[in-house]
Formats: structure tokens, sequence, C-alpha cells
């Protein structure tokens, strides 16, 4: 166990020093970077927002019933099913069918062909039906259905989260799913959260309808950003999801804010065509159910290209565009949870957690040093190197470091020096029968090298366990814990083993004391 071979050595003292110089990246001067890696303050250290934001599906299910009205009437007639009174009530489609049985066998029987496959594809994952009575049914969502309409709109909405959070620059944000409609959101050193509320309150639903003057069937009375109201079509012309992409700009004339947006392939056609047709019209801009903006069509618009005004501010029009370019929300979030953490909070955070691991570590230097003298300085030596290692991969991985976090680290600085003290005891032990040092030492390492994977490798399972179903500071201690154990056994039984075997290979011929 004492030996060493140079290849050895070299493996030894180089992972060492690779891995520590990521340690000191942290200690970079903003203007000078040399590597852009460091360890990451969590937002209980440097202060920020944390929002926990749920999502509304209520609007989603409703236009999902819609949609499967043409289907199922298209499956009535091709089946030769009368119905009456077929209309649309809250979540749910009502009607009467004049042979229910016919109508049960269509859902439940595939036999003389009478099931269209697409329509039992949905009964079997997302429709389902009830008899009322007197040949009424209704036909509603099941419970995998709004399941599965409820993930994947919370998916979509995490992911458009994702986008508005990272256009507004904002740094390692924590953007989580929380239980089947909730997410997490965590935004540290954020110094504007109404912003961020404001922009993730918006579902960005944008549509481009024409204003009309008449008072007919499918008309939309609206408010507009100037307080005027408008009657505009129903039919939308063209919507945000023919939008590749939307930049704020100066109007050069008027030095007015803007918002430049480029078109699809498709979304040009659509918006040359109506544009051609209705030169001389009002065309509204209607962003979640509000009119921002209703301009003249002046000539028609072909490129592909578009500008909105609407009396906006410069930072009103960058958010407008971040909007449009991340994508409508499929559902509305309300923010169920809000906390702000501030700066000066954080940094007591900092101090208290500094000295903690300042005193802790002082402490155990002290008393590793007073019983076991040069070995108790070789595992101080080894506990130096144990957190530098441990910063070091905490910065390669980018890590975020939370109040926990700096609990973990004060931890693995008891539990460091615990394998140490495992391996020192025994050698003692081993000093009593053995007769050289050489021998003590080698069996000492050989005998406790068990003990020490046993009480390290169980605590690095819990590690693990709290990583895999826990959440946010959970895992946040979990990280830098299980970090912590696997530096510590390699700097116990490969970097504190070498310095204690030139010790005892030099001191060979005289009496060792621990």
């Amino acid at each position: 166990m004492l030996n060493f071979s140079k290849i050895n050595i070299l493996l030894i003292y180089l992972i060492f020093f690779l891995v520590s110089i990521f340690s000191l990246l942290n200690l970079q001067n903003k203007n000078n970077i040399f590597l852009d890696k460091k360890v990451n303050l969590g937002l209980d250290l440097q202060g920020g927002s944390y929002l926990l934001l749920e999502i509304n599906a209520d609007t989603l299910v409703k236009e999902k019933i819609q949609s499967k009205v043409i289907p199922i009437k298209k499956l009535l007639k091709e089946n030769n099913l009368d119905y009456a009174d077929f209309k649309i009530e809250n979540k749910n489609i009502l009607l009467k069918v004049n042979d229910l049985d016919k109508f049960e066998l269509l859902f439940f029987s595939k036999k003389d062909n009478l099931v269209n496959p697409f329509i039992d594809n949905y009964r079997s994952h997302e429709l389902d039906f009830k008899n009322l009575g007197n040949n009424k049914i209704k036909i509603s969502f099941s419970k995998f259905g709004l399941l599965t309409i409820n993930n994947a709109a919370l998916k979509q909405s995490i992911e458009i989260v994702r986008r508005r959070i990272d256009d507004t620059g904002t740094k390692e944000p924590t953007i989580l799913q929380r239980g089947e409609k909730r997410i997490l959101v965590e935004l540290p050193g954020l110094k504007d959260p109404e912003r961020i509320k404001n922009l993730l309150g918006k579902t960005a639903q944008l549509n481009f309808r024409l204003v009309s003057d008449k008072s007919e069937f499918g008309i939309d009375e609206l408010l507009s950003e100037t307080g005027e109201k408008l009657k505009v079509s129903k039919r939308i012309v063209m919507s945000g999801e023919n939008l590749i992409d939307a930049q704020p700009s100066i109007q050069n004339q008027q030095n007015e804010p803007t918002v430049s947006f480029t078109l699809d392939r498709l979304g040009a056609q659509k918006f040359g065509r109506a544009t051609t047709d209705n030169v001389g019209r009002r065309l509204a801009i209607v962003l979640d159910g509000k009119i921002i903006s209703a301009p003249n069509i002046n000539e028609p618009i072909t490129s592909g290209n578009g500008m909105i005004s609407g009396n906006f501010t410069f930072q009103e029009a960058t958010d407008l565009a971040l909007l449009l370019r991340s994508g409508a929300l499929p559902t509305p979030l309300n923010v169920v949870e809000e906390r702000t953490v501030g700066p000066d909070l954080g940094e007591d955070s900092i101090k208290s957690g500094v000295i903690s691991l300042i005193v802790g570590f002082v402490l155990v230097i002290v008393f590793m040093f007073y019983k076991y003298k040069i070995f108790g300085l070789i595992a101080n030596t080894a506990l130096i190197a144990n957190l530098l290692m441990l910063v070091g991969v905490l910065t390669i991985l980018e890590a975020t470091l939370t109040l926990p976090g700096i609990a973990g680290i004060i931890l693995t600085v008891g539990m460091a020096v615990d394998a140490n003290v495992l391996i020192f005891e025994r050698i003692k032990e081993e000093l009593k029968t053995e007769k050289t040092a050489i021998h003590a030492f080698d069996a000492g390492y050989s005998k406790a090298k068990i003990t020490v994977l046993d009480a390290n490798i169980t605590t690095l399972i819990a590690a693990v366990i709290l990583f895999a179903f826990g959440s946010g500071p959970v895992k946040g201690f979990a990280i830098t814990l299980g970090i912590g154990i696997i530096t510590t056994l390699f700097t116990a039984y490969f970097l504190a083993r070498h310095l204690t075997s030139i010790i005892v290979l030099r001191n060979n011929n005289k009496e060792i004391k621990i």
C-alpha cells in the first residue's frame, strides 16, 4: 500500500492540479477572463426572485373540445347516425342521437366496420362519453385525455418560460417542473422582478384581424390600447405562429419605438393576400384579446416583413418583441407564490457560511496536528487539497452554490479528516504488533480501507437519493456532499497515503510514533 510507481505518482498529482486549478477561476477579474467558468451563487446567497407558477388549462381544454366537433360530426354522418341539438357547453359536447345502441357500438365495437379507427383511438386514449338519458349524450375528455393535455401544456410552458427568461439576459435561472401543474422559477441576482412577472403573465397570443364598420355576425368588439372600441372580424388573417423573428426598432421619421417582424413563407403568403385584397382598410393587431395597434393598409405587403407600432416605450417594444419571438404560452400562468431575497440577506448568509467554514476548518486542523503531529499535518494538507478539488469540480460543472451547499462543504471537512482518523488509529494498533513501521503502516492502510469505503459509500448513496428525489436546496446539499465524498476518498487514499509513504520510507530505521 505504501509503494507508488512513478506513473501512479504522476497521475495522482496531475489529477489534483488539473482539478484544483479550476477553483482559481473563481478569483478572476471580470475584465480579464481566462476561462469563463465559475461557481454560481444561488438565490439565497446573492438575492433574487422566487416564483411558483401554475398553468390554467381550462381555456385549452375548451379549445381542444371544439376541435373535436368536425371529426365527430363527420363520423356520425358516415355511419348514418341521425343527431340533433349538437352544441358545446363548457368543456363538453352535448347531442341527441336517435339510436343510442348504434352510437355505443360505434365507440365500443369493431364489428361491421362501424368504428372509425381515428375516433376509436381517441375513445381509447382521450375522449369519453356519458349517457344522460332520453338519448342525450355528453362527450368529454377522459382523465387520461385531460392529463395528456395538461402534461403537454406544462412542458410547452416550461420551454417558452425558459426562452423568455433567457432573452432577458438573466444568468443561471432555475426552471423546474413541480407536480402536475406548477413551474418553479428561481432568478438569482434579478433586480427587476416585476418585469419578469409581466413577461410570464402574458400568454402572447398574437393574431391579425380586419377592422369592420358593419354590425354583422362574426364580429368581436375589442378595446385598443388607446381606449378606442373597435369592431374586428372573428376571422384571423394570420396568427403569431407564422412569425420567424421580431426585434425592437426605431422608426426614423418620428423616432418612435416599433417592433419589426419577419414571417415564414406561409405567413408571408397569407399576409400578402390579405393586404392586397383590403387596401384602405384597417388591420387590427390583437395581443391576448386586446388591440395593440390598428394601422391602415396603405399598400400590399408581400415581402414577409412588417412593423407593429403603438405608442410604445423602447422597453415595451423590446418586451413585445421578446414575447413574439419566444412564442405563445398554451395556457395562462398564475403566480401562486412569490418571494424576493434581498442582496443584503444573501451577503449575510455568505458571511455566516464562510465564518462557519473557517471556524470548523481551523478547529479540525488544530485537533489533527495536536493528535497526530506530523501525520496530522499530512491530514491537514489532504484536507486543503480536498477543498480545492471540491471547489474545482463545482467550477467545472458550473454548479450553483446555495446555503445548504455550504453546509455540505462544512460536513465534507469533518468527513475528510474522519477517513484519516480511522486510518491512523488502525496504524496505531498495527504498530503494537508489527516489527517494522513499514509493515504497520502498510497493514493499517489495507485494513482500514474497507471501513473507510463502507462509511463513505453509504453516505454517498444517501446523497444520490437526496439528489434524485429532493428539490432546490436539498439537491444543492446533495451535490456538494456527493462530490466531497469522492474527493475525500481520492485525497485520503492517494494524496495523503503518498505523503505518508515518503515520511515512513525515509525514517524506516527510526522509531515512528503516531
